[in-house]
């Protein structure tokens, strides 16, 4: 017997900054990307809060801040990869040394129940269940999101990811 959850088909991007650019604050370019993300294929049917915490592995760099969108597509995982990708860009994000400061940051977190390993995409994301400010937000608004391979909930791994220890909720 399978037990369906409402979120077992929820493609999930998670989205960071803590560089402006050319905007006023990192929060003004996340809401500008939120509202972009249709412009690409993606529909968003829920936003998490924003969520601040610091920098990591470089503690001087800028505070970041984080949030959750679930989303409907009928893009591939592929495609929609890449249309994250192509977003990025158009906002100014340089790709370099790994963890440095970037203006946009968008990650697919998870398309559906779907586990796939390629070259270009993993999913679930590997790294997400280890970071709070990709948990807090999700928890925030799926706390009985499952994933996909260990089958724990959001509220579960919200609590014990260790990176971004300080994740707080924004103002």
């Amino acid at each position: 017997m399978v037990c369906l959850n409402r979120w077992d088909d929820a493609v999930i991007v998670a989205l960071g900054s803590n560089l402006a650019g050319v905007y006023p604050s990192s929060r003004a370019l996340l809401e500008a990307a939120v509202a972009r993300l249709s412009e690409i294929g993606l529909a968003v049917t829920h936003h998490s809060s924003w969520w601040r915490s610091s920098s990591w592995p470089d503690r001087m760099a800028p505070d970041y801040l984080n949030g959750i969108v679930v989303v409907e597509t009928r893009l591939s995982p592929l495609a929609t990869m890449e249309g994250l990708l192509n977003l990025e860009a158009s906002f100014g994000r340089e790709r370099g040394q790994p963890n440095a400061p970037r203006t946009l940051d968008l990650d697919l977190i998870a398309f559906g129940r779907l586990v796939l390993f390629q070259e270009d995409l993993i999913l679930p994301h590997p790294r997400a269940t280890d970071r709070r400010f990709v948990m807090e937000p999700l928890a925030e608004i799926a706390p009985d999101w499952r994933h996909p391979v260990d089958g724990c909930f959001a509220a579960d791994l919200a609590g014990r990811a260790a990176v971004g220890a300080d994740t707080r909720i924004e103002p």
